[in-house]
């Protein structure tokens, strides 16, 4: 089912983030969403995701199996990349295959380590792999490939085009390239106000 936004408006005091906005974001397909700082892409998400309510309008469609990638990684400091991984996962998600996924986006030489310890780099790759292996219809992804450095952001977009397949999937970006290799459908936000 497509997830279907009607007549959406936020404010936050007396500023107004969204006003009267309507999109439609496809079934299994990849919405990128790219405006200015502002315009309401994150609010978009939040409301998506239910964390926060709209002033006005409705939202349908959205599946109840949510997962995401948050502009902040939201890890459990203490915890090694495994552990962080196995918070979300059904139990049919065995270490072997976390493993295998923390190892195809880089992650192999440091599993035992608390992630306190990892670069801010490596953090955002255990989130990225935490999203795609929770149970999800539906995959938010806010600026996931934010602090990566070229070669790293590469492999780690090679990762979710082989990994987010059977999924809608809304991401937040300032990259046009990103939209270009991910082959996501461009949506423009703007400050409307």
């Amino acid at each position: 089912m497509d997830i279907v936004v009607s007549k959406l408006s936020k404010s936050f005091g007396t500023n107004q983030v969204l006003v009267d906005f309507n999109i439609t974001f496809p079934e299994q397909e990849l919405t990128c969403l790219m405006g200015p700082s502002g315009c309401g892409k994150t609010t978009l998400l939040n409301i998506l995701m239910g964390f926060i309510l709209p002033d006005e309008g409705s939202v349908r469609g959205v599946p109840k199996l949510k997962s995401a990638v948050f502009q902040e990684d939201r890890l459990c400091e203490s915890f090694n990349a495994i552990s962080n991984i196995r918070l979300v996962c059904d139990r049919k998600v065995n270490t072997d295959k976390i493993i295998s996924h923390l190892k195809k986006i880089g992650l192999k030489d440091s599993l035992d380590q608390p992630v306190s310890e990892f670069s801010g780099g490596m953090k955002r790759r255990v989130a990225i792999v935490r999203s795609i292996l929770a149970k999800s219809d539906v995959l938010f992804l806010d600026e996931p490939f934010k602090g990566l450095d070229v070669e790293t952001k590469k492999d780690a977009m090679q990762y979710l085009r082989d990994n987010m397949q059977g999924k809608t999937v809304i991401m937040v970006t300032h990259s046009i390239e990103e939209v270009k290799a991910l082959n996501g459908r461009l949506i423009t936000m703007s400050n409307s106000i």
